[in-house]
């Protein structure tokens, strides 16, 4: 297939970029000329073959996009969370996998490292994962154990100097390729904690997950344990319970919220592109009204996130964010770039199933995107208890 060429345009309807800084809109722009060079004219053919392409890790480490707030003497880039939140906008304009690979790099792997982990930990790992030189991934999620985390069955036992782990993880991205993996277990007593798991150790392997319609340029796996020994200095000393993995899903999801709207945009500005050179009974199609109707209400839906977006990035920025207005955020963008996704899809017409266009492969993305870290039912039930104090999950 011919690599396509990307002349996107990012809608601001609202004047947004005024509320950005100089040096936002020029991690935004490095971002975006990167996706347009790198990531548009490939992206599609690796899609198509399922195949993760593994050139990226390291482009994406040179970029700055693994662990942009964690501090630089950890090789991050010290960055505020709006530049991280606009460096996952243009990575997923370019394809969900891709943002997804950053976000678990970033917000699953060094966070937890950085928030919870040893000075030794610190050290070890995070200036190698922030260059690309070592890829990570993220283990919560179970075979049996999705949106209830709490039963995770993923146990280890004291063995002297180390501990022995057993258990399985189930869709986790990155874990083909990972180097390292941060997994959530139970100890003996049946507390949670967080460890750091690394390639090579004696009975760990990680599955490819085949068969996927969705991320199909992401790798996906699984991560099992078989009594893997894993020295006690890799457990996380500075946490301990669900408030662990769920502090780094918060910051995942945050990422999502500016991702998804990254989707939606790139949908968008193709149908418009498409609407303004389409013709059909003599005349451009977007100069029939229902056309039109989708359209204004696409950038309506786009321009609202945007705003959502930007103040859930001043309220990370000030400490002041709430895990339930992130679930909020993350739960919007979802529905508003599943929902453009599908009315992009439609006024293509034939075309928009079609490789030649990048709208069919976002909406297949969008529904790993607005059922992973959270369904979308979860994150509503998360809204739900928030403002009216009654828990619904039990």
């Amino acid at each position: 297939m011919a690599a396509r060429t990307d002349n996107f345009t990012s809608p601001d309807y609202f004047g947004v970029d005024e509320l950005l800084t100089d040096e936002h809109k020029l991690i935004r722009e490095s971002v975006r000329s990167y996706v347009k060079k790198e990531i548009s004219p490939i992206i599609e053919d690796y899609a198509q073959k399922a195949e993760f392409p593994q050139q990226i890790v390291k482009q994406l480490g040179d970029l700055g996009c693994f662990g942009p707030t964690v501090p630089t003497e950890y090789g991050g880039g010290g960055l505020d969370y709006i530049s991280y939140g606009l460096m996952m906008q243009e990575l997923e304009r370019g394809d969900s996998g891709v943002r997804s690979t950053a976000s678990v790099q970033g917000s699953l792997v060094m966070f937890p490292i950085y928030q919870y982990g040893s000075e030794e930990q610190r050290k070890k790992y995070l200036p190698k994962l922030a260059s690309g030189e070592w890829l990570g991934c993220f283990g919560l999620t179970e075979p049996d154990h999705g949106s209830d985390p709490s039963s995770m069955l993923t146990n280890y036992k004291d063995a002297g100097d180390h501990v022995i782990l057993n258990g399985a993880k189930m869709w986790i991205s990155n874990a083909p390729f990972s180097q390292v993996a941060v997994v959530w277990a139970k100890d003996e007593a049946g507390d949670i904690k967080g460890l750091i798991v690394e390639r090579g150790m004696e009975g760990f392997t990680t599955p490819t997950t085949h068969g996927k319609w969705s991320l199909r340029a992401s790798a996906t796996g699984e991560l099992v344990f078989d009594n893997v020994k894993v020295p006690k200095e890799n457990i996380f000393p500075n946490v301990k319970g669900l408030k662990g993995p769920l502090g780094c899903l918060t910051k995942a999801r945050y990422g999502i919220a500016w991702g998804a709207i990254g989707a939606a945009m790139d949908c968008y500005d193709t149908a418009l592109r498409y609407s303004q050179e389409r013709e059909q009974f003599g005349r451009p199609i977007g100069g029939f009204q229902l056309q039109q109707k989708k359209l204004a209400e696409m950038v309506t839906e786009i321009t609202k996130a945007q705003l959502l977006n930007w103040r859930l990035g001043v309220l990370m920025n000030e400490g002041k964010v709430t895990p339930q207005q992130v679930s909020m955020a993350k739960r919007n963008a979802c529905e508003v770039a599943t929902n453009i996704c599908r009315d992009a899809r439609q006024m293509l017409g034939g075309m928009g199933i079609t490789g030649e266009y990048p709208v069919m492969r976002h909406m297949m993305n969008l529904e790993s995107v607005i059922t992973y870290e959270g369904t979308h039912d979860i994150h509503l039930l998360i809204t739900g208890m928030d403002v009216t104090g009654f828990n619904a999950f039990k």
